[in-house]
């Protein structure tokens, strides 16, 4: 049995336990008590918030995230005034802590993925602990890197400091003829269906019907790039289907046929959605408020040499992505989080022009990550227009 599974027994059985408890003293209360008058007493003690949180945690453990309890434990907790006095206040109590140990580096949700070369083993849709809302942020110290507000995060094997933030050269000339190239290693990632966004999975949070994965996201991208007059082709190949394993070997093999057939390409986007998961079985949501709507987050990826594969101009990738977050920070709230530097080169070695983009979590809903998308690819239209004046 695995970590989780033993988990999840552990708490049903807790809360069966509970529950039993609960059900025998009331029957023995209604034998010899006046129920009125008990009611009256619980009532008043439900107006003791720390208590009512301590006698919550203690039979339910921590609630998670926003989620509404159901089966055996919204029983327990409605044949309580003073257990559903707390329960507000337990859920804001656990997504208050989720965000300081996110913030303060313990179970930092940067250190959870691997290097996105196998697949994810997640818990199939509608079976989870529960949807948390985080917003991804940069902050000071463990492996950040900072230049004003560009937060770059290393999970490199490398020994890096700031200046390597500055040590590549922007190289995307832009000119006549496609220039933008989408495409996406694992198109068939999908986000939550609790938007009623309903499609039928090839595997969990997963489907091959691209108007629900990310492949929609992409074509969405491609729509606002075009719209401010760039010429883009977007290859809507599943480069992980039906086999997730040597998706990246099948998405260079096509994207290095686009660049022999358009040498005026510049940017390779590798559009794809990030998987976080917590410890208790929580799946987080990563979002924004921008303009008083709330969006999917967008964080860019860059490769290195660090697994050892030859990848000499990776620090020239960098520096493009740290130009593009430049104007991101500056003309969104939270829009972007902090960019990732990784070991894997994910084919970013064809062109110093080559991004890989996350836009939102499996959390997220499909209407969240098509909002991010198209606010992110309209700041990086633009930014790619001032650079073409420039040039």
């Amino acid at each position: 049995m695995g970590e989780r599974e033993k988990k999840t027994v552990g708490r049903a059985l807790r809360r069966g336990v509970a529950l039993g408890l609960v059900l025998v003293g009331g029957w023995g209360l209604s034998l010899t008590a006046d129920l009125g008058g008990l009611g009256e007493r619980l009532s008043q003690l439900g107006q003791e918030p720390a208590l009512a949180v301590a006698l919550l945690e203690s039979r339910l453990g921590a609630l998670p995230g926003q989620e509404a309890l159901t089966g055996w434990g919204r029983l327990l907790v409605d044949s309580s005034p003073l257990l559903s006095a707390g329960e507000d206040q337990v859920r804001a109590l656990r997504l208050r802590c989720t965000e300081e140990e996110n913030q303060s580096g313990e179970g930092d949700l940067m250190e959870q993925d691997g290097e996105d070369e196998e697949q994810p083993q997640l818990t199939p849709s509608g079976q989870g602990e529960g949807i948390v809302e985080m917003t991804g942020k940069g902050k000071e110290g463990s492996k950040y890197l900072r230049e004003g507000e560009v937060y770059v995060y290393n999970r490199t094997s490398f020994d890096l400091d700031a200046s390597v933030l500055r040590e590549g050269t922007v190289d995307v000339d832009l000119g006549e003829g496609p220039q933008i190239l989408i495409v996406h290693s694992h198109g068939s990632e999908a986000y939550s269906q609790n938007d009623g966004d309903a499609y039928e999975e090839s595997d969990p949070y997963r489907t091959t019907d691209c108007t629900h994965n990310v492949v929609k996201v992409g074509e969405e991208m491609a729509t606002v790039f075009r719209a401010h007059g760039f010429q883009v082709i977007h290859d809507t190949t599943l480069f992980d289907y039906p086999s997730y394993n040597e998706a990246y070997d099948r998405s260079k093999a096509a994207v290095e046929q686009w660049l022999e057939k358009y040498p005026t390409i510049q940017v390779v986007l590798d559009v794809h959605r990030d998987a976080l998961e917590g410890s208790n079985g929580e799946i987080y949501k990563m979002v924004s408020t921008e303009a008083g709507e709330k969006v999917a987050q967008v964080m860019l990826v860059i490769g290195s040499s660090g697994g050892g594969a030859d990848f000499p101009r990776w620090k020239d990738n960098l520096a493009f992505a740290v130009f593009l977050q430049r104007s991101l920070v500056r003309g969104y709230t939270s829009l972007a989080r902090p960019i990732v530097l990784r070991n894997s080169r994910y084919n970013q070695q064809l062109l110093p022009g080559s991004i890989l983009v996350e836009v939102g979590g499996h959390g997220n809903t499909l209407t969240e990550a098509i909002a991010g998308a198209r606010l992110w690819a309209d700041n990086v239209a633009r930014t790619l227009l001032t650079l073409k004046e420039e040039g």
